[in-house]
């Protein structure tokens, strides 16, 4: 039975959402991306005082740090099919409370509240966990509600995400005495208020913007209007809505560099502070490291996307990427405690590669859902990935006390990356390797 156009605008409406401003899309864009590492970042500036205070082995404090990647990969599963159910907006708005109620409690334990270690973890899943919806619904988001925005809008999730990690490490040199690390952590609340303001203005304004699929006219020949090529477009949305995404061999390179990256990228936020101070290193100096490294992302997330749209081949910028990681891994090993700022930046150089994939996910899709497939697709297993090693090295360190055997392992995942990234960097797109 035929719909009634009524019945048609309601149900467009319902699936897309209504129309968002483009001043709205960026400042909700950037207080989003704002806080997605400073829940992570700023812990491993202060990880030993928290170690102390709740007399916990490194074991844990490995925990600590794997659990980001764990936390993303279950929430990245369920990100996607919560959306389509009850909208994209919604479901970051969701994890925007639960960030906010981790952000807010998680410095109160033991002091003004009780519980223990077991609680704090509780309570950083909460943090971890909003933040994993963010990482993979908003690129989806801004496909969907700013499409011709959507180079610049990446470019502010990528740069205010970076700048959260460089800003984050910093509060750690704002407060004094042992138990500076609770305001150091808890500051970072008041920014995920803000967000839950913003974005209460967005859910009135977009109401329930399910992720659109794929219409059958951007399959179609543009050339040609004829039943026959709608006929065929149409065959290749339901082959693209069918097929598995382990079918594309982009989708998977690209997923398996992201679990590399993010790899590095929680073994740097937990663990680099602490790698320079047992080599030496002041823990003014090794914090003030950890947010070098973050104020080198700054400037790639600004500009990746752009260069992401512009470069025709981006393999050899990925393999550099790689290479940068590997040297500044040895340089710690040689040279940590002389020149600690000069490995962080070439280490930041190194995780280039991660507002670059970020890009990728918008740049190699022609819909937001398969946008939003892809991104579910990438970040879940990716981070699932990315948990494993930072846990690894937790148990490691407590082990052996040592830091060599872990700078080496961790030097070979730069040149995984740079293998990966030759493939992950090639100009397709993914819609058109799933209908092949």
């Amino acid at each position: 039975m035929s719909l009634t156009r009524d019945e048609q605008s309601k149900r467009s409406k319902l699936v897309v959402g209504g129309v968002i401003s483009t001043p709205l899309a960026v400042v909700a864009v950037v207080l989003a991306a704002a806080n997605l590492r400073a829940g992570i970042s700023s812990l491993g500036a202060v990880l030993k005082q928290v170690m102390v205070s709740f007399q916990a082995p490194a074991s844990v404090a490995g925990l600590l740090t794997a659990m980001p990647g764990f936390a993303f990969a279950i929430m990245g599963l369920a990100a996607v099919p919560i959306a389509r159910r009850i909208g994209l907006s919604v479901t970051l708005f969701a994890g925007m409370a639960a960030m906010l109620v981790g952000l807010a409690f998680r410095p109160l334990i033991g002091a003004y509240l009780p519980g223990g270690m077991s609680t704090f973890l509780v309570l950083t899943a909460l943090v971890v966990s909003g933040i994993a919806l963010l990482n993979v619904l908003l690129p989806a988001w801004i496909k969907q509600h700013a499409p011709r925005r959507s180079v610049v809008l990446m470019s502010c999730y990528s740069g205010f995400l970076g700048l959260s990690g460089a800003v984050a490490p910093l509060s750690a040199l704002w407060f004094s005495g042992s138990e500076a690390w609770r305001p150091a952590l808890g500051i970072w609340a008041t920014l995920a208020v803000s967000q839950a303001i913003v974005w209460t203005l967005v859910l009135i304004r977009v109401g329930v913007d399910k992720p659109a699929k794929p219409a059958a006219e951007k399959y179609a020949d543009t050339a040609s209007n004829s039943s026959a090529s709608r006929a065929d477009a149409e065959v290749g949305c339901d082959m693209i809505a069918e097929t598995s995404l382990w079918r594309s061999p982009t989708a998977v390179a690209m997923m398996l560099l992201f679990g590399l990256q993010s790899s590095n990228a929680y073994v740097q936020m937990g663990w680099l502070p602490q790698m320079y101070i047992d080599q030496g290193v002041v823990p003014g100096r090794a914090a003030i490291g950890l947010s070098v490294l973050g104020t080198v992302n700054v400037i790639g997330g600004v500009s990746m996307p752009f260069l992401v749209a512009r470069i025709r081949d981006l393999r050899p910028v990925i393999v550099l990427f790689g290479a940068l990681t590997t040297v500044g891994y040895l340089g710690i090993i040689f040279a940590g405690d002389a020149v600690p700022e000069l490995w962080a930046i070439v280490l930041g150089l190194g995780g280039l590669c991660f507002p670059t994939i970020l890009a990728l996910l918008a740049a190699r899709t022609r819909t937001p859902e398969v946008t939003a497939r892809l991104s579910g697709f990438v970040q879940p297993y990716g981070y699932l990935l990315a948990g494993i090693l930072p846990l690894l090295i937790g148990f490691v360190y407590q082990a052996t006390g040592q830091w060599l055997l872990i700078l080496i392992a961790m030097a070979l995942t730069g040149v995984g990356m740079s293998a990966l990234g030759y493939r992950a960097g090639k100009k397709v797109y993914i819609d058109d390797e799933l209908v092949r």
